[in-house]
């Protein structure tokens, strides 16, 4: 895909999607939906990638929908999200409640850390939301947004928000529109840690080459898997589950591996899926 409003490049086990229209605070176009989608359909593919990062291009991460596409809703008389009828859907096919735009990064195999560089705001709020990770620079803004737009709220920020930070808080967010800083998005639990703006990429790469070289493929990706899963289900079903995966991933190459490098104190090699 020839790529004008997303970047995308892979180095060290790491893979980056960057928003980049920092002239416009990388605000959301149907064309950037789309360029967004083919690139974690590449990170997902691509075996020798075990850690994504999602960021932004300048100043800010997703300072939400672009105005100009707001009023052309407006203009048309309701909503037009200017995207062709077939994308890549990575993430697909897992689970039914997966299915939908930015859902279905819970389906994908890899962890998905978001870099929150400046604002977020509606649907930036929502990409990050759905990420596995999320750090953020200081004094970042994060807003809801849609109360002040006199629209709902975006693509499930209202099932998703009150899991990642309880209700009362996410009704706060969610029913004000108000501004929040990353400083106090941290407090909420909405983002793991807050890093200066200079350290920020340095802060997020460091911890994904962590993910990347330090932890099993085969582990991240069950236990991203089980984490989603057992938000749509029942304690029993996820104490069954993880006794299914201890009795296969124990026969996996993976295993072995990790009980080796821990017995011999060393660091473990991990093969890519592409090696094995």
């Amino acid at each position: 895909m020839d790529l004008k409003v997303v970047e995308y490049e892979v180095g060290e086990r790491v893979a980056v999607v960057r928003l980049n229209r920092p002239e416009r605070l990388n605000t959301w176009t149907g064309r950037m939906h789309v360029e967004y989608r083919w690139a974690l359909a590449q990170a997902e593919q691509d075996p020798s990638v075990r850690v994504i990062i999602v960021t932004g291009a300048g100043r800010g991460f997703c300072a939400g929908a672009d105005a100009r596409a707001l009023e052309g809703h407006v203009a048309k008389g309701g909503y037009d999200p200017g995207t062709p009828n077939v994308m890549e859907n990575p993430g697909y096919g897992v689970r039914p409640e997966y299915d939908h735009n930015f859902a279905f990064q819970f389906g994908m195999t890899k962890p998905i850390i978001a870099a929150i560089n400046g604002p977020a705001a509606g649907v930036g709020l929502a990409i990050a939301c759905y990420a596995d990770l999320r750090f953020a620079a200081e004094g970042a803004k994060l807003t809801t947004a849609h109360g002040k737009l006199g629209l709902p709220a975006e693509y499930g920020l209202s099932w998703i928000l009150p899991r990642l930070i309880g209700v009362t808080r996410a009704n706060d967010l969610l029913l004000s529109s108000r501004v929040v800083l990353a400083e106090e998005a941290a407090t909420m639990g909405l983002v793991n840690a807050v890093v200066p703006a200079e350290q920020l990429w340095e802060h997020t790469m460091r911890y994904a080459r962590q993910l990347a070289d330090g932890v099993s493929p085969a582990s991240l990706r069950e236990t991203k898997r089980q984490i989603y899963a057992d938000l749509h289900g029942d304690v029993g079903s996820s104490v069954r589950e993880s006794e299914r995966l201890l009795d296969v991933m124990m026969r996996e190459a993976d295993y072995r591996e990790g009980v080796a490098a821990f017995v011999e104190k060393r660091a473990p090699n991990f093969m890519d899926r592409a090696e094995r």
